[in-house]
C-alpha cells in the first residue's frame, strides 16, 4: 500500500478527512532540511513547518526524520496529552498494516522490553520527584557560596583564602551545574513552567549561563548521543579526533590541523581548563545575542551584579576578574573530567539508526555508586540509566539501575560500569588509540 494512497483513518479527531497509509520506504524518503515527516505510535506527521517552531529547537526534532521518533517522544515529553493538541494538525496518515512498527534494522523485541520496563517505572512512581532533596540540594549550594564570601570578607584577601573562596564556590558553581540540569530536564516539578523558570534561576542567576542555550544543546546530545554532526558534545572544532571512525577518515583524506597522535598530551591544556572560561562563555553570548534572547540575558546580568556587588568591595575590578577566571577554571576541570568519562571512551560514529536502548548503551558507560561519586557527579555516575529515562529524578536512577542491567543482560548489550579513576583514565586512553588510529592512517593508507 504504497504511493501516499488516501483512506479514512479511524479514531482521529477529524476522521472525515482523507488520510494517507505509508511504508517505510516512503517516510524515509522525507529527511531533508525542507521535507521532513516522522513517525510516533505508527502515526505519520509531517513536521516541516512545525519543525521551525518546536520549543527544543529544529534540530533536535529534525533528527528523527524519515525514522520512527516514538521512543524519543515519550524519552522527552512530560505530558504527551498535551502535546498531542500540536501533533494532531500534523497527521497525514499512518503506517500501512504490513509494516513492521520500528524501521530499519531496531530491534523490536528490545523495542517492546523497554517499553514495558518503562510502564513498570512508572507504575513504582520513580518519575516522582522528593521535593527536600533538591530544597537540601539548593541550600548546601547557597551555603557553599556564603562561605566563600565569609572567608575573604573576615579573613581578608590574601592568595590562600583566595584560594579557599575559590574552591567554595567552584563547588557551588558545579553543584549548580547539576541542579540546573535537573531543572533543564524537567525531573523536579509536576508542572513543566516551574521547571523552566527554576531553571532560568539555577543556570541564569546562581552560574551565569543561559537556559535556552543549554536546552537547544544539551537535547541534541540526548537525542543522537556520540553521532557524528548530531551530538554537539563530539564536536571538537578539529581539535581532537574521536572514537575509531574519524581518525581513520582525517588520517586517509590526509587532514591535519592538529598533531592528532598527541591529542592525549594536549588535551590537559586545552580541554578541561578552557572549556567553560573560554567557549562555554563565547558560545552562551553568541547565542543570546544572535537569538535577540533578553530573558537570559537579563538572567545573565543578574549573575554578574551580585558576583561583583559582592567582590568588588574586597578585591576592586581587577581582582574580582581575576577571582571569577580563577573559579571558571576549577569548575571546567571539575565539568569536563565528569562529563566526559561517560562518553569519550564509548562507541563514536556516524548515524546508525539503532533503537533506543541500543543506541543509549553503546554511547554511554556507568561509575560505580558511593555517597561521593552520586555528589561530585551530580548522579551522572548513573549515566546509562539517566540517558534511557532523562526525566526521571536522579534519586531514583539506583532504583531501576537493577532492571535495566537484567534488560541488556537479556539482550546481550553490554552494561559497562567502572571505578571513577577507571573512568578519567580511560578518557586519556581512547583519546591516544584515537590519536594513533589517526596516525597509522595519515602514514599508511
Amino acid at each position: 500500500m504504497g504511493g501516499g494512497s488516501q483512506q479514512t483513518v479511524p479514531g482521529e479527531p477529524d476522521s472525515g478527512k482523507a488520510k494517507g497509509v505509508y511504508t517505510w520506504e516512503e517516510v524515509q524518503s522525507h529527511c531533508s532540511r525542507n521535507d521532513q515527516w516522522l513517525v510516533i505510535d505508527r502515526k505519520v506527521y509531517n513536521i516541516t513547518q512545525w519543525a521551525k517552531r518546536h520549543p527544543g529547537g529544529f534540530q533536535v526534532i529534525s533528527y528523527y526524520a524519515g525514522e520512527d521518533a516514538t521512543e524519543a517522544f515519550t524519552a522527552f515529553h512530560p505530558d504527551p496529552k498535551f502535546v498531542q493538541k500540536f501533533l494532531k494538525p500534523l497527521l497525514i496518515g499512518e503506517l500501512a498494516t504490513t509494516e513492521p512498527s520500528q524501521d530499519r534494522d531496531k530491534n523490536a523485541a528490545i523495542v517492546q522490553d523497554f517499553e514495558t520496563l518503562r510502564a513498570q517505572v512508572e507504575k513504582r512512581g520513580l518519575f516522582r520527584a522528593q521535593p527536600l532533596f533538591f530544597f537540601l540540594h539548593l541550600s548546601h549550594i547557597l551555603l557553599l557560596e556564603a562561605l566563600g564570601w565569609l572567608t575573604v570578607w573576615m579573613w581578608g584577601t590574601g592568595w590562600i583564602q583566595t584560594l579557599v573562596c575559590s574552591v567554595f564556590l567552584a563547588t557551588a558553581q558545579a553543584q549548580a551545574g547539576w541542579l540546573q540540569h535537573d531543572f533543564g530536564h524537567l525531573s523536579v516539578f509536576k508542572k513543566s513552567s516551574w521547571n523552566h523558570l527554576a531553571h532560568k534561576f539555577v543556570i541564569g542567576h546562581l552560574k551565569g549561563a543561559s537556559s535556552n542555550w543549554w536546552n537547544h544543546r544539551h537535547f541534541r546530545h540526548h537525542a543522537k548521543p556520540n553521532i557524528f554532526i548530531k551530538d554537539p558534545d563530539i564536536n571538537t572544532l578539529h581539535l581532537f579526533v574521536l572514537g575509531q571512525t574519524q581518525p581513520e577518515e582525517y588520517g586517509i583524506k590526509k587532514i591535519k590541523h592538529m598533531p592528532y597522535n598527541r591529542q592525549h598530551h594536549y588535551f590537559f591544556l586545552v580541554g578541561p581548563p578552557l572549556i567553560i572560561p573560554v567557549f562555554f562563555n563565547i558560545h552562551v553570548m553568541q547565542t543570546m545575542v544572535s537569538r535577540r534572547d533578553w530573558v537570559d540575558l537579563a538572567w545573565f546580568i543578574s549573575f554578574y551584579l551580585r558576583f561583583f556587588s559582592c567582590y568588588l568591595p574586597l578585591y576592586g575590578l581587577v581582582g574580582s576578574l581575576v577571582l571569577i577566571s580563577i573559579v571558571r577554571f576549577l569548575e571546567s576541570h571539575w565539568f569536563v573530567w565528569v562529563t566526559q568519562m561517560n562518553h569519550i571512551p564509548m562507541d563514536i560514529d556516524h548515524e546508525k539508526h539503532r533503537d533506543w536502548v541500543t543506541m543509549q548503551l553503546q554511547s554511554t558507560c556507568n561509575i560505580e555508586q558511593s555517597f561521593f561519586n552520586d555528589w561530585f557527579s551530580g548522579h551522572l555516575n548513573f549515566q546509562i540509566e539517566h540517558h534511557l529515562f532523562p526525566m526521571m529524578p536522579r534519586h531514583n536512577y539506583h532504583l531501576v539501575a537493577p532492571q535495566v542491567r537484567a534488560l541488556c543482560e537479556k539482550h546481550g548489550i553490554p552494561y559497562q560500569e567502572k571505578t571513577l579513576w577507571r573512568g578519567f583514565a580511560d578518557i586519556v586512553t581512547s583519546l591516544k588509540t584515537s590519536g594513533d588510529l589517526w596516525l597509522d592512517a595519515y602514514l599508511h593508507k
